[in-house]
């Protein structure tokens, strides 16, 4: 059975070495692990800036890079959903501190003193992971000595309540395929970075999330939560009445109601409960 290659580091010329006797590659290499420096950086499908979006990956996550060619792309995988692809090798470097927080707004400034008047030296997106060293005057101070309000913060450990409304938090969001912030967020994106703040680790494309996610029930039971999985698609239940969805028809993150959905798109091939 061949091994899916988005979530498998394997490419003819080279390969992970955990896949050795998995695959067949010319050479076999063990990773280093690098961070994300950029706010965002995009993982592209092939190293190429005009390659198509597959996903992105945020400041202070993790990535297992196997290759880094002349032209500065790195090939690599995510630490946390495994996803393998292409990033600029500038936004990586080799990991610093331990990351303690995560960025709880939809995004936020990071300053370079306890100003809000000074120029932010990155804006980072919902998601984002700090490594925060102390408090002051009203800031939380990472290692670096970046200033970000607490407010906007949360120790990793902690789990949003309800990913629904994490979820609504991105309303209005334009639509982007890959994208996983609220300068563009996609239909899956959408899920799993709701999902993930609510501490239930995700999938990144939706044919994954119908596969791995949840109990199968009937359109006609859907509840809050629920999802619902078209070919290519993902919604999210907000109601019986209503789904929550980043889509190409709105070209926005979106609530429809059910009847209008299902016109349009047509009856879901799948609807699970988590």
């Amino acid at each position: 059975m061949k091994l899916d290659p988005r979530l498998n580091a394997y490419r003819p010329e080279l390969a992970a070495a955990e896949l050795r006797g998995k695959v067949e590659a010319a050479r076999f290499v063990e990773g280093k692990t690098y961070e994300v420096v950029h706010s965002q950086t995009p993982l592209r499908h092939a190293p190429r800036h005009d390659a198509p979006l597959n996903s992105e990956a945020l400041y202070g996550e993790h990535v297992t890079v196997y290759d880094i060619d002349d032209e500065g792309w790195a090939w690599g995988q995510l630490e946390r959903d495994r996803y393998v692809g292409y990033l600029p090798a500038a936004a990586l470097v080799r990991p610093g501190a331990a990351t303690t927080h995560k960025v709880t707004a939809l995004r936020t400034h990071a300053f370079p003193g306890p100003d809000i008047k000074l120029p932010p030296f990155v804006a980072l997106p919902f998601g984002a992971r700090v490594p925060i060293a102390r408090e002051e005057r009203s800031f939380a101070v990472t290692v670096a000595g970046r200033y970000l309000p607490p407010s906007h913060l949360a120790p990793l450990a902690a789990n949003e309540p309800d990913f629904v409304a994490v979820a609504e938090r991105f309303l209005g969001t334009p639509y982007l395929w890959g994208g996983k912030t609220s300068l563009g967020i996609d239909c899956s994106g959408l899920v799993q970075v709701a999902l993930q703040a609510a501490g239930i680790e995700c999938p990144r494309d939706s044919d994954m999330q119908a596969e791995m996610l949840g109990a199968s029930i009937e359109l006609s039971a859907l509840e809050r939560g629920d999802l619902a999985f078209w070919k290519g698609h993902v919604a999210i239940g907000r109601d019986p009445l209503t789904l929550l969805h980043a889509n190409a028809h709105h070209m926005m993150v979106a609530i429809d109601p059910i009847d209008t959905a299902l016109e349009r798109i047509g009856k879901p091939a799948l609807v699970k409960r988590l």
